[in-house]
This record gives C-alpha cells, structure tokens and sequence, in this order.
C-alpha cells in the first residue's frame, strides 16, 4: 500500500475485480445511542490517536508531518514535527512515552524511508528532550522483505493466458516488493508492535531497536467477472479465477492474555466497489499465527480492543464506528470518516473527518478528536492494563 487513505485512487481496478458477497451490515440500535464529544477540531488528517495519561490525548495530522497533544481542556500543542515534509502517524502511548512512525513518500515512487520514533515525557507530559530513532523499518523491509516469497496477482493461472493480458494493465503476477509503510504502533512489556502497511506484515522492535518479523498477513482474494474481463481486453481464460491482492494491516493492538488484533485493508480500491472485505484478524506475538476473527468490513483503518476483549473498528468509507459480532461488523455509532478508534479507558477516542480526497489547499482542516461515550461500564485504561 503506498498510502492507506489513497488507495482509493485504484478505483479502477474496481471494474476489473468482484469479490463474495459481503456479510451484512447492521444489527439492531443500541437503547440509549452512545455520546459523541468534540476533544479538538481543525485537524488535518488526524488517522492515528492515543489516550494518555490524565485526561491528556495524543493525535496525529499525518500528512502535515505533525504529532499533537491535545490537554484535558481540548487546548493543542504541537510535541514533534517532521523536518522535510515526512508524514507522521502510528501513535500510541505507554509509561510516559510516545511511540510513533514517520515515512517519506515521494509523489512519484511512493515511500522511500521510514522509521519508529519515540518520545520521553516528564511526570507533567512534557518531552524530555528531543525525539529519538529506536528503529529504521525502511532499511530492515530492504534486508529481509518479509513477504518477498508470497505470490500477488493470479496464483494458478496458466502463464500462457497471462501472456495475453495488457502489459500495462494491473500486474498479474508478481511477488512480494520491497515496500515499508508503518502505519500503526502499540506497545507492551518492553516491546513495540509495528502494523506496516507497504510490508503487509506486524513487526516486533525491542526497546534496544531489534527488529522482527512477527507475521505477514495473508493475501486477499478477489474473483475475476467475464463482464470486467471483457471491458478490459483480458483473455477469457481468467474469469472465474482468483486475484490475490496485497493484505494491508492499519492497525495493531494487543488484546487480553497479550494476543495482538490486526486491522486490514483489502488491497485494491477501498470503497464499496469489491465489497466489504476489509477484515480483523488475531495474531500470536510468540508463534507468529495467524487467524481471521471477522470480516465484512468496509475500509479497516484502525481498530480498539477493550481489557475485556471487546473489538471495535474505524471503518473509515462506511462512516461508521462498528464493532465485532458473530464474525462481522455490528454498527456502534455512526461517525464521518473515522481514521482511528483507540480505547480510552472511559469509552472510546477517535478521529473524525479524518481524509477528504477534495479538500484544496485553500481548504481549512476539517479533522476533529472525539470522545465516545458507550453508556456502558468498563475497567482499566488502555495502555496500563496487564494482561
């Protein structure tokens, strides 16, 4: 993925492909809806966010390349900006310290450099000195690839048929590239979890700045129509197979007895196009495992786990907040473009209006950091709780 909210930008291929149907979604209203409370508003691409300590909040306006406080009152300082336009994203917080990724992308050919950064706070919130590398993600995707030996595009599609395929049409087999996009952080017991979305893998970093593949995840299937296949000049011989697209993790958290929960994408176009195929999946930090939990869901930019296992999940196209039921998505609450949901302790945080594909430069930034309040009782605070 070059970058989570364009994706869109591949709409074409949405011509191409179609995919099972989607679950629904849906679900019956909750009695008493929950309460949405704007916590700071003229945001611009707010898509990652973290609660902190003391009511303090922590945002990220990524591609303004900027790392955000947002205090008790809704007031907003700026703790870290980016030197040469890089986008800034992925935070998360735990004992005092900031974790976040910043990536360069060139326009042209997509992200060039990219690292894990953290930040020290003092006991009032405040940086303790500058922000510092615990690890380059760019350099360690260009040492091991790790999912350099997966096959994208048709798997079991004669070569010969390929052959006939337009040469500059959507690749129709390759494997896996050289490509580092860390979108999303977490961090428990002395390790940092790293959601890459260019790697489509979860890593691991030591606080020492070792780095590891945890797991790739694995790709996504789309069915080839004869409608589509026609419309773009491709032989016959590839409707009704299979293209496996690229999966593409937005998020990572770690969810009761230390198990992670992964958010994708589905690679492709990330509207309704396909179908809802957007999925959360459970990951095992020691095995490296991996299992679908649910799926169904339209855009998956972020998701929250709460100390009781509860799993909720920005879905960013669908303008909603759902949460996961019976394998796919229930409506929570309906939210304008969310780009991250994180557990506050309380309720839930998230972002609204996070990406609007229209907005000219001219524009005055629509993002805001909302409160949701469940109108139900929980326990423990995100990022302090043991499991």
């Amino acid at each position: 993925m070059r970058r989570a909210t364009t994706a869109v930008a591949a709409a074409a291929t949405a011509l191409l492909l179609a995919a099972s149907p989607a679950a629904a979604h849906g679900g019956k209203p909750s009695p008493k809806p929950p309460t949405i409370t704007d916590v700071a508003t003229g945001l611009v691409t707010p898509l990652s966010a973290a609660a902190g300590a003391k009511g303090t909040s922590y945002v990220t306006q990524n591609f303004a390349g900027l790392l955000t406080e947002v205090d008790r009152h809704g007031d907003t300082t700026v703790l870290y900006a980016s030197a040469n336009g890089e986008e800034v994203g992925g935070v998360s917080y735990r004992d005092r310290r900031l974790t976040f990724t910043e990536t360069l992308i060139d326009d042209a050919s997509g992200p060039v450099a990219s690292s894990i950064k953290t930040l020290r706070l003092d006991k009032k919130g405040n940086p303790t000195g500058e922000a510092r590398t615990l690890a380059d993600i760019r350099a360690y995707e260009n040492a091991n690839n790790p999912d350099g030996d997966v096959t994208y595009g048709f798997r079991d599609v004669d070569q010969a048929c390929l052959d006939q395929a337009p040469p500059d049409g959507i690749p129709v087999r390759y494997q896996g590239i050289e490509d580092s996009h860390p979108y999303a952080t977490t961090q428990a017991r002395g390790t940092t979890y790293v959601a890459d979305a260019g790697m489509n893998a979860i890593l691991s970093v030591s606080d020492r700045g070792r780095v590891r593949t945890v797991a790739v995840l694995p790709a996504q299937p789309a069915v080839v129509t004869a409608q589509a296949a026609a419309m773009f000049g491709l032989p016959d011989c590839v409707v009704g197979e299979t293209y496996w697209f690229e999966a593409v993790p937005t998020d990572v958290e770690v969810g009761p007895w230390g198990q992670l929960y992964v958010s994708t994408l589905p690679g492709g176009p990330e509207d309704d196009s396909l179908g809802a195929r957007a999925s959360v999946y459970r990951v095992s930090p020691w095995s490296g495992s991996v299992r679908k939990v649910a799926g169904g869901f339209l855009s998956a930019t972020n998701l929250a786990v709460s100390p009781k296992g509860d799993v909720y999940v920005a879905e960013m196209f669908a303008n909603r907040i759902s949460m996961v039921r019976h394998g796919g998505p229930r409506t929570v609450v309906a939210i304008d473009v969310p780009g991250a949901v994180e557990w506050s302790g309380k309720g839930l945080l998230a972002t609204a209006n996070a990406f609007d594909p229209t907005a000219g430069p001219q524009d005055p930034p629509q993002g805001t950091l909302v409160s949701i309040d469940l109108h139900a009782k929980h326990h423990g605070h995100h990022g302090h709780h043991r499991h």
